[in-house]
């Protein structure tokens, strides 16, 4: 195998985007994530997998800020992202656009990331790194997923996490029976 660099690396890249559109629309809401470090992987992850919008909100940090530029390798010009104080407010406006919110969270009734059937039009939820999502967030929440954990460890780092989830989210494929479009 020959790795791909330069321009063919932009020409395997593009000529796999345009054959394999995921057809779905993914926005990413972020509750008070705290950790610059966090948000800046966040930002180059929602590049790397077409996000359609980023939603900071509460006490998550913003860009201009140097950690996220530096471990987002500056994406937070590529993606479209806004900030949004009150993230109740954030996830309202997104139910009104037609998304179905789905947190990443262990909760009661909880499915399993890998047997969810994402709909069409789905954000992701996620919350601060120890705290989680709030009881008012989880309440606009259309449902949640958590990631299933074998070792020792009661969770995954959140920007690591939510890499799991959103190619799933992308690829998985699409079941009327228990979406909600």
């Amino acid at each position: 195998m020959k790795q791909l660099t330069g321009v063919e690396l932009k020409r395997f890249l593009r000529d796999y985007k345009r054959q394999n559109s995921p057809g779905r629309d993914i926005a990413v809401l972020l509750q008070s994530v705290e950790y610059p470090y966090n948000v800046g992987s966040i930002f180059r992850l929602c590049d790397g997998a077409g996000v359609s919008q980023l939603i900071l909100s509460g006490i998550t940090p913003r860009p201009p800020n140097p950690t996220i530029q530096k471990v987002g390798r500056g994406k937070s010009k590529n993606v479209k992202w806004r900030y949004e104080a009150d993230p109740l407010k954030a996830a309202t406006n997104l139910k009104v656009e037609g998304y179905q919110l789905v947190a990443l969270e262990v909760v009661e009734g909880a499915v399993p990331y890998h047997q969810y059937h994402f709909s069409s039009k789905a954000c992701l939820v996620v919350g601060h790194e120890d705290h989680g999502l709030t009881k008012a967030m989880l309440a606009l929440c259309d449902s949640a997923v958590f990631i299933p954990m074998f070792g020792k460890g009661r969770s995954h780092n959140v920007h690591a996490a939510l890499a799991i989830v959103i190619y799933q989210a992308l690829f998985a494929s699409f079941d009327a029976r228990r979406s909600v479009d």
